[in-house]
């Protein structure tokens, strides 16, 4: 069945003397996300949505692998329920489509509604949302788009070739001739010229060597080394995102004071708005509900002050590179790898971006007396967020279900965040993993 079937083709199908399908076949079939294909009366997009029936003639859902996290409060999960709507997704944010973060608001989608939803297929809100016209807002100087994608803290294989994956589709459709970009959070900054020399020469080994001298521990090197190989063959950029590990050790001991000042200089580069962030209530909420939940005492002397002063080093200075490359380069698409807790919850380097973003595109307006200033088009729709194979711990869920938001209390529901984008397995994730999933 296609999306654009209706009721009518459906009740067509049912009093149809040719048809084989019983009108409690076909409901079965559609509310299952999948449909039988016999005598090719009906059919979907993606074969691996293909179910059998049981002796007993049950039909158990395919759960799919992506999901879109809607604005809706509490959020609702929509998945995204074939290879071609996560294909298409992926493609518009290579176009630099962004993410709109405001409730998807289309008449068909609601609960009160479910036969209609589900007669049109498992409606695709997502495609919906995607114009193949030039967005004017999305495009020239003065604006760029982010993908921060979100890798579990124990990283293994099969989260690399996830990520290497979902790049290769979001690149698909990239114009060649805008600048493109993968961040990496694990490099510190002095490894910068390692990666552009390898950008250039393929020297693996030279950038092998490189990285164990600053301190990459070997089991991280050889585990991003297939994405890396992987960006040089599709021709990115590659970004050391990280503070030097020295200086990461000095704001954990002794807070950001401690950082050598000319190189706390160049990894702040929105001095005024590092500090005035702190005192956001919604960032406020972050720190106590995602943020500070990560502290582990590392040492006696340790406390989690020192933690929070590492943990928003890190981010600004993440996002201060991210926004550095993008502003220089109109249109330009930067894909960040970092772990799930520094992009959870929209408010560590994702967050950052943007407001790093505008304010560097003041200060180049600032230097261009008698030229026209350019319009900031970057907002936090500009930055889409996805974790790769999250697990419900590391979204800070007390139970088996993922958390899908902080701030649901009364006092904090005007700030209430939810915990990415989009969130996308390698496999069908396990049913008590998944909550508030809406069926179409």
């Amino acid at each position: 069945m296609n999306d654009e079937t209706g009721c009518d083709n459906c009740d067509k199908l049912v009093r149809s003397s040719d048809s084989e399908f019983s009108r409690r076949d076909i409901c079965r079939s559609i509310v299952g996300a999948t449909v039988v294909t016999t005598s090719g009366l009906l059919g979907v997009a993606d074969p691996a949505l293909a179910v059998k029936e049981d002796e007993n003639g049950y039909v158990a859902a395919v759960r799919p692998t992506a999901y879109r996290v809607d604005s809706t409060i509490p959020p609702t999960l929509l998945p995204l329920t074939s290879a071609r709507k996560e294909k298409r997704t992926l493609n518009a944010l290579g176009r630099g489509s962004g993410t709109d973060k405001e409730e998807i608001k289309i008449d068909t989608l609601n609960l009160n509604n479910f036969m209609n939803k589900a007669v049109f297929g498992s409606i695709d809100a997502v495609s919906q949302l995607l114009s193949e016209t030039k967005d004017e807002s999305k495009s020239g100087p003065g604006y760029a788009s982010f993908v921060c994608m979100g890798l579990p803290f124990a990283t293994k294989k099969k989260d690399i070739d996830l990520a290497s994956s979902l790049l290769n589709s979001i690149l698909q459709d990239r114009d060649a001739k805008l600048g493109t970009a993968l961040g990496l959070s694990f490099c510190p900054m002095s490894l910068q010229p390692a990666l552009n020399t390898f950008t250039k020469s393929g020297n693996e080994s030279a950038l092998l060597r490189a990285m164990k001298e600053a301190g990459v521990p070997v089991d991280t090197i050889d585990l991003y080394m297939p994405v890396i190989r992987f960006a040089k063959g599709k021709s990115l950029d590659l970004l050391a995102l990280s503070p030097e590990f020295v200086d990461i050790k000095a704001a954990r001991a002794s807070g950001l004071a401690a950082v050598d000042f000319e190189r706390r200089q160049s990894y702040v580069l929105d001095p005024e708005g590092f500090i005035a962030v702190t005192r956001d209530p919604r960032y406020k909420l972050y720190t106590d509900r995602s943020l500070l939940k990560d502290y582990k005492p590392i040492d006696e002397e340790d406390d989690i002050k020192g933690f929070f002063a590492e943990r928003i080093f890190v981010h600004e200075t993440a996002a201060s590179v991210v926004a550095k490359y993008a502003v220089e380069k109109p249109e330009s698409l930067v894909t960040v790898l970092a772990p799930t807790r520094d992009v959870r919850y929209l408010q560590g380097i994702n967050g950052r971006i943007p407001r790093v973003y505008g304010s560097l595109i003041g200060k180049i307006n600032e230097n261009s007396v008698g030229s026209a200033s350019i319009t900031n088009k970057v907002s936090d729709n500009a930055v889409t967020t996805i974790l790769l194979n999250p697990t419900a711990e590391e979204s800070l869920s007390a139970g088996r279900f993922l958390r899908l938001e902080i701030g649901t209390g009364p006092d904090t529901l005007p700030y209430q965040t939810k915990v990415a984008d989009y969130l996308w397995f390698s496999a069908s994730p396990k049913v008590n993993l998944i909550p508030r999933m809406m069926n179409g």
